[in-house]
Formats: C-alpha cells, sequence, structure tokens
C-alpha cells in the first residue's frame, strides 16, 4: 500500500468499528443495545488498534488530522505530506461511517431518537456549552498527542535493524505506528473514560467531520439535522489541542535543569 491508501483504508476501518460499536449500543433492536459507555469507550479503543495494525507499516498509521499536525509541528513528519494525508483520512471516514449506515439501516429505521442516530456519526455534547466544550476537546486532544509523542520514536521497525527511513530513503513518513498499537489504544481508551462525558471525544477532526457530512447526505429516517452549528469544535478543537501539545513538548526538550 502506498501512505495515502494506508490512511485511507487505517481511517475507514477504525470509523467502521468505532462507530459501529456506538451503533450497536444506541440504536434499537440491536444486540449491544444499551450496553453503554464502557462498551463505547472499548470499542472505539480497539477500533484504534486495528486502524494501527493496518496503516502502520505503511504510512505511520496517523488516521487523525491532530496527529498529522501535530507530529508535523515538532519536526517528525515532512509538511509537503501533511494535505495528502488529511485527504485519505476524511475520505476514509467517510467511507467507514457509510459502511456502519450499511450495516446498522434496519436499527437506523426502528430508532426515533435524532440524537441517537447522530451520535453514531458524529459526537454531541452531552450539555451544550461552546466555550467549555471547545476546552474538552482541547484538553483531550492534547493529551493524546502529548502522550504520543513520548512513546513514539520516530521509526518504522522493519525487522532486523532496518528502519522505514533508510529502506525508502527517508520518505515514507512516520508516526504512530512506530510504537505499536497497543499504547496508542489504551491512550484513546483512559481519555474516553476520564475526558469523553462531557463532549463524547472526538479528538479527531476527520472522525467527526466526514462521518457527520455521511449523515447530512444519507437517506436515514426520521435522521434530524446534521447539526452544523457544533462541528467547529471537533473539528478545531484537536487542531488547537494538537498544537499546543507541540509547544509543551518543545519547551520541555529545552528543560536542562
Amino acid at each position: 500500500m502506498t501512505p495515502f491508501v494506508a490512511e485511507l483504508v487505517g481511517t475507514m476501518v477504525m470509523i467502521l468499528m468505532g462507530s459501529g460499536v456506538v451503533a450497536n449500543v444506541c440504536l434499537n433492536k440491536t444486540k449491544g443495545f444499551g450496553s453503554g459507555w464502557i462498551v463505547v469507550t472499548t470499542g472505539w479503543a480497539l477500533a484504534v488498534f486495528i486502524g494501527v495494525v493496518v496503516a502502520g507499516p505503511y504510512s505511520g498509521a496517523h488516521l487523525n488530522p491532530a496527529v498529522t499536525l501535530g507530529l508535523a509541528l515538532i519536526g517528525r513528519f515532512e509538511w509537503a505530506y501533511v494535505i495528502p494525508y488529511i485527504v485519505a483520512q476524511f475520505i476514509g471516514a467517510a467511507i467507514g461511517a457509510f459502511l456502519v449506515w450499511v450495516v446498522y439501516k434496519d436499527h437506523f429505521d426502528a430508532t426515533d431518537d435524532q440524537d441517537s442516530k447522530l451520535g453514531v456519526f458524529s459526537t454531541i455534547p452531552a450539555i451544550s456549552n461552546p466555550v467549555r466544550n471547545f476546552l474538552t476537546e482541547v484538553i483531550g486532544t492534547f493529551a493524546l498527542m502529548f502522550v504520543v509523542y513520548y512513546i513514539s520514536d520516530g521509526k518504522i521497525s522493519l525487522g532486523d535493524g532496518i528502519t522505514a527511513a533508510t529502506a525508502v530513503h527517508s520518505t515514507l513518513p512516520v508516526g504512530l505506528g512506530s510504537v505499536g498499537a497497543i499504547p496508542v489504544a489504551f491512550t484513546v481508551w483512559v481519555i474516553g473514560l476520564s475526558l469523553g462525558g462531557p463532549t463524547g471525544y472526538a479528538i479527531n477532526p476527520a472522525r467527526d467531520i466526514a462521518p457527520r457530512f455521511m449523515h447530512f447526505i444519507l437517506p436515514i429516517k426520521g435522521k434530524g439535522i446534521s447539526r452544523w452549528n457544533y462541528s467547529w469544535i471537533p473539528c478545531f478543537g484537536p487542531l488547537v489541542g494538537a498544537a499546543l501539545a507541540a509547544g509543551l513538548y518543545y519547551v520541555v526538550g529545552l528543560i536542562t535543569i
């Protein structure tokens, strides 16, 4: 796979499983209906795990524009790749959301609650407070990126001491795939458990905006509005959080005492 295809496929798989667990918990007449927040956060953590497993060896498995931006800001990712990666992430997220709708079509039809339907595709605040909702997304993504900086060594191991940088003359971008999928999954899991209550922890613009667009265009029975007036929060909050994490990481690296 090329890095572009890897980001697309990895994000698609992540959204298929992550939004899929929300559908299973929130839509009527599913086997998992009402099984709760622990199931949702665990499902999302494992969704990230398999997304990283799929894309890691080929693209570094960012799967998230905030991760791509954050790694570029600290010099671990080439700026020339930023836009292609983000485009791939958005396309993959849209396809993953579409597949969730295909799987759960009957259950969307059986569900009257519009928030439950929208919640499968995108995040919704538990209590609408734009300033605090924005800060929640900033802080959640800050936590994600700050941890990622310390668990990533910037190299993708190919075995026998060979790294991607030496194997392809530094043309293969480096990212989350370099640390293995498990630490990243645990980080996403604890963010969901600890900080996910107020907004549903988007911490990823592609994870929210692309599926929200699919909610907008798909013929979902009784779906209601897509709440585009809220969408700036899960879009820009994670980007700000990633930038702040990059700044703190840089400052901490300068401290010598």
